[in-house]
């Protein structure tokens, strides 16, 4: 696993200037005063006004950062060097407050040994972590007492589906019960700009079954308010997906509906 976080993390750390460069993330825009995140995580994630607000692998700090725009104490932690820097720098330029902290996320507890009202995860988070019960504990020790998790994520059934060309099927590719081991991938550019070279081209991942996500959330103590399913992802997963007016990707026309990203609130009890 070592190796695995090693790997990762070198090609993330190459990756934030790739990602802040493209138009896929809006820094333009961010910069100018939009809210940059999805109308998902927008409208679920309500007002956040003095709350303390954690978000777990941040990149570089979008999101924490729009959170702090919208009146949250916000800290944001990755544990990629240039991806904090960055994060850093953006705060400074927007002259948004927010505290950003190097590290893995599973020392998140000893790095940021504070408590939060909400902890913050979304789009392609989980999948680099290959410990979902490990993950599952460090979100309830971060959490104050009625303090909640809010997870917005790819769904893991779509995580396990491929599609060769756009006119091709979607058809099973990978073991949903993926075991411990790691899929391994080997590509050229990333999902914000295919175009772009990249040295460390070798990234692992892990695609972790709702239950087992659930039961992890629930092991730690944690109690699920709500579990949404939902049509649209904010990446072109699959060949033959559109891109709508939201920003969101969908099955075209004329192909069933799948659920291709989900999201849950999940609440540390009072007592």
């Amino acid at each position: 696993m070592t190796d695995s976080f090693a790997i990762n993390k070198a090609r993330w750390d190459e990756v934030v200037e790739i990602h802040a460069r493209s138009p896929f993330y809006r820094v333009a825009q961010f910069l100018a005063g939009e809210d940059v995140r999805y109308p998902i995580e927008q409208a679920e994630v309500g007002p956040v006004t003095g709350k303390r607000v954690v978000h777990l692998q941040c990149h570089f700090g979008l999101d924490t950062l729009c959170l702090a725009r919208q009146g949250a104490i916000a800290t944001g932690l990755d544990f990629a060097p240039s991806a904090i820097a960055k994060a850093r720098d953006l705060s400074r330029r927007s002259g948004l407050p927010a505290r950003f902290v190097e590290g893995n996320v599973y020392d998140a507890p000893q790095l940021i040994p504070e408590r939060f009202d909400l902890v913050y995860v979304t789009w392609g988070a989980i999948c680099w972590l290959p410990d979902i019960a490990g993950w599952a504990r460090v979100v309830a020790q971060m959490l104050a007492p009625g303090g909640y998790l809010y997870l917005l994520e790819a769904h893991p059934f779509a995580l396990a589906l491929d599609q060769a060309a756009t006119e091709a099927p979607i058809l099973p590719a990978f073991d949903y019960f993926q075991g411990a081991a790691p899929l391994v991938f080997t590509e050229d550019g990333t999902y914000a700009d295919l175009k772009a070279e990249i040295r460390h081209r070798e990234s692992h991942e892990w695609n972790h079954p709702l239950s087992s996500i659930l039961n992890a959330l629930g092991a730690a103590g944690l109690v699920l308010d709500w579990l949404h399913e939902h049509d649209s992802l904010a990446w072109p997963l699959f060949k033959c997906l559109e891109e709508g007016p939201d920003r969101m990707f969908r099955m075209p026309a004329g192909r069933p509906r799948l659920p291709l990203s989900f999201s849950l609130k999940a609440i540390r009890p009072l007592v």
